[in-house]
């Protein structure tokens, strides 16, 4: 049986919470809450250095359980931190011990994370994590903005919700282009809510597993695997339901509908979502047009000479990355 790291993305209010419950729900797959202590370390790695001294791997494993979503893990501080100066000397392993730690609670030898930023950092992922599977779920952009809109953390202006989507959605094009079928698997909202168990099927299929009908059920274990305060996540405490499916046609104002679909109307027909109107395309709106296709090509250059520049960094003090659990 398969042991590979899983991680779950997509764009925020896309139904990662739900499809991580799912996951969660598997007799072998533990995924925690998000714990959002992953991409600062990796960004901060430098300051770690060596982590063959213990020392150092002290100071990491102090950094990450200090974190302000760890306590949401549910796990000892202190035997956490000497778990991971005991794991073998990579970044990687450091935060792969966490993820291990979490699924040992539960009696699972599987492990993984969900956040849907690692979507727009998957190559930072899978230097970490070199044999990760990842499962991207996608939504209707115009629900994802009208979800985000409701949200207390999210942003008050509709441009920047609009972008949000966009970035995700140029994103899942550009790793279903990039990673094989036994490293990625792509799915839509939309196909899993209206029938969960074919969909879950094809996932277990992905990962090796067989398939467990309890996934099917994700609300049964809301209570554990979701922080009460995260209130935004009330609906994972309901069954699966069709209910928010194009709820965008009565949560956003016909102006909103209008811009989103102007703005990205092209990525929700590649996506299999029908646009409801006749894009009006202003000059503001093809320069935003031009501006989302020029980023889309500029942003892997990016992730390339980031990643040049952190190995020639790493020469000289950065740790090692690939986990050796």
């Amino acid at each position: 049986m398969s042991d590979r790291p899983i991680f779950v993305v997509g764009c925020p209010r896309s139904g990662t919470t739900m499809l991580q419950l799912m996951l969660h729900a598997h007799p072998r797959i533990a995924l925690p809450p998000e714990s959002r202590f992953l991409l600062p370390a990796y960004h901060r790695r430098h300051e770690f250095g060596d982590l063959g001294e213990p020392a150092r791997r002290r100071a990491l494993a102090e950094f990450i359980t200090g974190t302000s979503h760890f306590g949401d893990l549910g796990l000892d501080r202190q035997a956490t931190v000497e778990a991971i100066v005991a794991a073998p000397p990579t970044l990687g392993s450091a935060l792969g011990t966490v993820f291990k730690l979490y699924a040992e609670r539960f009696g699972k030898p599987r492990w993984g994370d969900k956040r849907p930023l690692y979507l727009r950092h998957l190559p930072a992922i899978r230097r970490l994590f070199p044999d990760a599977q990842i499962i991207n779920i996608v939504r209707d952009g115009r629900d994802c903005v009208a979800s985000l809109k409701e949200t207390p953390w999210g942003p008050r202006d509709v441009d920047e919700l609009i972008d949000i989507w966009a970035r995700s959605a140029d994103s899942s094009l550009r790793a279903a282009r990039a990673y094989p079928a036994g490293v990625y698997h792509q799915l839509r909202y939309e196909d899993l809510v209206a029938d969960p168990e074919p969909h879950l099927r094809a996932i277990c299929d992905f990962l090796g597993e067989e398939y467990d009908p309890a996934m099917a059920h994700p609300s049964e274990l809301a209570a554990v695997a979701v922080p009460a305060y995260k209130t935004w996540h009330a609906l994972t405490r309901s069954e699966v339901t069709t209910a928010r499916v194009s709820s965008w046609q009565r949560r956003l104002t016909a102006e909103e509908i209008d811009r989103c679909e102007a703005i990205f109307g092209d990525r929700l027909t590649r996506f299999g979502y029908q646009v409801s109107t006749a894009c009006r395309r202003t000059p503001e709106i093809r320069a935003t047009r031009t501006w989302l296709t020029v980023r889309d090509k500029l942003d892997p250059a990016r992730e390339r000479a980031a990643a040049v520049r952190a190995r020639l960094r790493a020469r000289r003090r950065g740790p090692a990355l690939p986990a050796r659990l």
